[in-house]
C-alpha cells in the first residue's frame, strides 16, 4: 500500500470467499486475480456465522462449508498459492477460529503460509491488543475496520492502530453490492485523511468499475470488492467459467482503479 500511494497508483482489493464451491477452484480464481492485476486478495475462512456478511458471502461460507473446507485447508491452500502470485494475501476470518487455534498459534501459521495481513471484523477495538501483538510478532499486518456509525473519537483510535491501511466500510450494515455509493462516504474518506496519512480502502458495496472510480475520485486509495466476484464466480455454470467470470470483472474493475 505505501509503494502504491508513493506511486500514485489505487490498490485493487478483490475478496473470495475460500472454498467456494471447493478449494481448488479458489486457487484457479487466485491465479486470475493475480493476473488481473490485483494488489491485494482478501481471502475469506468460511464461517457459520458471518455477521458482518450479506446473503451473497454467507451462502458462499455455506457451499464452501458444506464441501469440507477447514481452517487447515485453507492454510495449506494458501501455502500453495502464495509463492506463485505477485499480490499479497490477507486472511479475512472472524475471530471464533482464531479463539480455537490459540491467536499466537494462528498468526504464526498464517504468515508461515504466506498471508501478509488480518482482518478480524467481529473484534471490538478494545479487544485488538493480543491479537495485534501476536499478529505483529509473527510478521502479520493488522488491519482494522472504521464504519458510517464510528464516532470521531473512536475514529482517530481506529485509525491509530490499524496496520496496512485503514479499511472504510461504506454503508451501515453488511456487505453486499449497491448500484452507487453513498454520498457521504467523500466526506469519511475526507475526514480520515485528516487523521492519518495512512491509506484509506473502501469496501462492503462497490460492485462495478464506477463505482470503483467514484471512490478514487472521492480521494480513497484502494477499493475492496467481494459480493460482486463471489457473485459472478457462484452464478456461472461451471467453476472454469466462474473464474473466467470473475477474471472479466476483476479486470474492468482494475482499469478503473
Amino acid at each position: 500500500m505505501a509503494a502504491l500511494k508513493k506511486a500514485g497508483k489505487g490498490a485493487f482489493i478483490p475478496f473470495l470467499v475460500a472454498g467456494d464451491p471447493d478449494l481448488d477452484t479458489t486457487a484457479e480464481a487466485i491465479l486470475e486475480l493475480d493476473r488481473a492485476g490485483a494488489d491485494i486478495i482478501e481471502l475469506g475462512v468460511p464461517y457459520s456465522d458471518p455477521l458482518a456478511d450479506g446473503p451473497i458471502i454467507q451462502a458462499a461460507a455455506t457451499r464452501a462449508l458444506a464441501s469440507g473446507t477447514t481452517l487447515d485447508k485453507v492454510l495449506a491452500m494458501v501455502e500453495r498459492m502464495s509463492p506463485r502470485i505477485s499480490a499479497r494475501l490477507v486472511m479475512f476470518t472472524y475471530y471464533n477460529p482464531i479463539m480455537r487455534r490459540g491467536a499466537e498459534r494462528f498468526c504464526q501459521q498464517a504468515k508461515a503460509a504466506g498471508a501478509s495481513g488480518l482482518l478480524v471484523p467481529d473484534i471490538p477495538l478494545e479487544e485488538t491488543t493480543d491479537i495485534r501483538r501476536f499478529a505483529t510478532a509473527a510478521g502479520l499486518e493488522l488491519v482494522v475496520l472504521v464504519t458510517p456509525t464510528t464516532p470521531e473519537e473512536r475514529m482517530r483510535e481506529i485509525v491509530a492502530v490499524s496496520q496496512g491501511f485503514v479499511y472504510l466500510v461504506s454503508v451501515a450494515g453488511v456487505t453486499g453490492q449497491r448500484p452507487r455509493n453513498e454520498s457521504r462516504v467523500e466526506g469519511l474518506i475526507k475526514l480520515l485523511h485528516g487523521m492519518t496519512d495512512k491509506p484509506i480502502a473502501v469496501g462492503f458495496a462497490v460492485s462495478g468499475p464506477e463505482q470503483a472510480r467514484q471512490l478514487m475520485a472521492w480521494g480513497a486509495e484502494g477499493v475492496i470488492v467481494g459480493s460482486a466476484l463471489v457473485e459472478a464466480l457462484a452464478a456461472a455454470p461451471s467453476p472454469a467459467e466462474g473464474v473466467r467470470a470473475v477474471g472479466k470483472l476483476a479486470r474492468s474493475i482494475r482499469a478503473a482503479v
